[in-house]
């Protein structure tokens, strides 16, 4: 919910002066992604301690799919991103503005690195990628069991750090709505502050 870092003023990509909260398009995409990237990793841990079944190659297109909606669902955010100026940074130390910056930056790279790890590991092993049954995807790499070995060990590292960024990530944004006090949480919350979440 803490932006990378503001844009110049005079960037001619961008909107005019920032609001207090993001757009609503903004916050549909951060949103999205969130309930996707949750439910992704959830699969997938679930799946990987199945015995082969049709359960389980249902379950493996199932995030497979989930992996390349939530690469397009980033690509759109990015763009949107770099189009519209996001809310200016709450006062907070210097150090935490950094900190959050890079979660930020890190969690954009494991949105692509995650699924595109996937996507080589699928291919690598002999699995192309099917998106929604009727998209299909170019293997960009060659089918190699080994490489396949390797791909699975990074895509299930990769999907880790992940998970751990979002958790610092949603831990760092409690942190400001219930101890700091500055109303970080509600510039990305789905609708308009209501006095219920609302802290004197």
């Amino acid at each position: 919910m803490q932006n990378p870092g503001s844009q110049p003023p005079g960037s001619a990509t961008m909107t005019d002066s920032p609001s207090p909260r993001y757009s609503n398009v903004a916050i549909a995409f951060h949103w999205l992604l969130a309930i996707a990237i949750v439910a992704s990793f959830c699969v997938g841990l679930y799946m990987s301690g199945l015995t082969m079944s049709p359960t389980r190659l249902k379950l493996f297109n199932w995030h497979k799919w989930a992996g390349m909606t939530i690469f397009a669902l980033s690509g759109l955010r990015l763009l949107w991103r770099q189009m519209h100026r996001p809310p200016a940074d709450v006062d907070m130390p210097a150090w935490q503005q950094r900190a959050a910056h890079a979660t930020h930056i890190a969690m954009y790279l494991l949105f692509f690195g995650v699924p595109l790890a996937g996507w080589a590991y699928s291919s690598a092993a002999g699995f192309p990628v099917v998106v929604y049954g009727v998209i299909p995807l170019p293997d960009f790499v060659p089918v190699d069991k080994g490489l396949a070995e390797s791909l699975k060990a990074l895509h299930h590292w990769l999907a880790f750090g992940l998970a751990f960024a979002v958790i610092g990530h949603v831990g760092a944004a409690l942190k400001h709505q219930f101890i700091d006090r500055d109303g970080l949480l509600l510039r990305m919350w789905p609708r308009r502050p209501s006095t219920s979440l609302l802290i004197p």
